[in-house]
């Protein structure tokens, strides 16, 4: 195939991409600032880049291989993050970790990494984290099942916040009631790490070939989103349907990865207000008119129109 037919570049895939290193690049040089540590420059800057590559992707390659973009931002984030900071610098990135120095009241890796990507950045890219950075959905999204076509389980996705409150006690109790983490620091943190992972990877896996869904993890157990879904309602990029080009074909609905009824919003003049939305572009790459584009305002709603089975 003609290379010039897959790839072309996009000016406006490097000017986000552009945006994306800046701004990570800028989050390391505070760091520095604020750490005398020069790793936090290069560690954000990595990020950066990530991003950066796969905005550049997405906006370049071909309708049909757009989806590879933020694919390979993903592997190269997420592995990023669960090889070099967590089984080499034994920084347990999971929640658990979080709450870990949350209570012993230590800025560490994990909370650094939850105050941007889970407590801040929903402000300014919605769930952009669990679209283009989950080490989890990385692999899940290479399964067969990318396309969910019975919509959601009623009520199945409470155990998300149930699965949230009880890691938020075990914590608690591990930290306070017990001795655990005696034998030093970097041992309990890679003992989470290895276990933690381990058994997300295995339920996600199990979750998916039941239900046919590569991302039935996301959608009911995984507790991440429960903080991040507070503020991704007023985030400031969110996609929009242009009803003037729209055909009302349903494609964008019938791919979207998390079952949002998008059309729903267009309908009613607003942008995709659904605290669901992963900004994983998939709608956008599908649309056969170019109706849906990623626009730039703060708006909110709580209205959450979702394909139930």
């Amino acid at each position: 195939m003609n290379k010039h037919k897959v790839f072309k570049l996009s000016g406006k895939g490097l000017r986000s991409g552009l945006m994306m290193f800046t701004l990570f690049t800028a989050i390391g040089v505070w760091r520095y600032f604020a750490t005398d540590q020069l790793l936090f420059v290069w560690l954000f800057g990595y990020i950066g880049l990530s991003i950066a590559v796969g905005e550049v992707l997405s906006g370049s390659l071909v309708r049909k291989y757009k989806p590879w973009g933020r694919r390979i931002t993903q592997m190269l984030v997420g592995l990023f993050m669960l090889v070099f900071l967590g089984l080499l610098a034994h920084e347990n990135m999971q929640i658990e970790g979080f709450f870990f120095y949350l209570f012993a009241g230590v800025f560490g890796g994990a909370t650094l990494h939850y105050f941007i990507a889970q407590i801040i950045g929903p402000i300014f890219f919605g769930r952009g984290w669990c679209g283009w950075a989950c080490w989890t959905m990385m692999i899940m999204d290479l399964f067969p099942w990318r396309k969910p076509t019975h919509g959601r389980v009623k009520y199945l996705g409470l155990l998300r916040y149930l699965h949230f409150v009880a890691v938020l006690v075990l914590v608690y109790i591990l930290y306070y009631i017990t001795d655990y983490g005696a034998e030093g620091h970097n041992v309990a943190e890679l003992k989470w790490l290895v276990v933690g992972n381990a058994a997300y990877y295995l339920i996600s896996i199990l979750l998916a070939v039941v239900l046919k869904d590569n991302r039935a993890f996301c959608k009911y157990i995984c507790p991440i989103p429960i903080p991040m879904k507070i503020l991704s309602r007023f985030s400031l990029l969110k996609q929009q349907i242009n009803m003037d080009k729209c055909t009302d074909c349903g494609l964008c609905e019938r791919d979207c990865l998390m079952d949002i009824k998008l059309l729903d919003y267009a309908r009613l003049n607003q942008r995709v207000l659904s605290s669901e939305c992963i900004l994983c572009s998939t709608c956008i790459n599908v649309c056969p008119t170019g109706a849906i584009s990623t626009t730039k305002r703060f708006d909110c709603g709580l209205r959450e129109y979702i394909t139930l089975r």
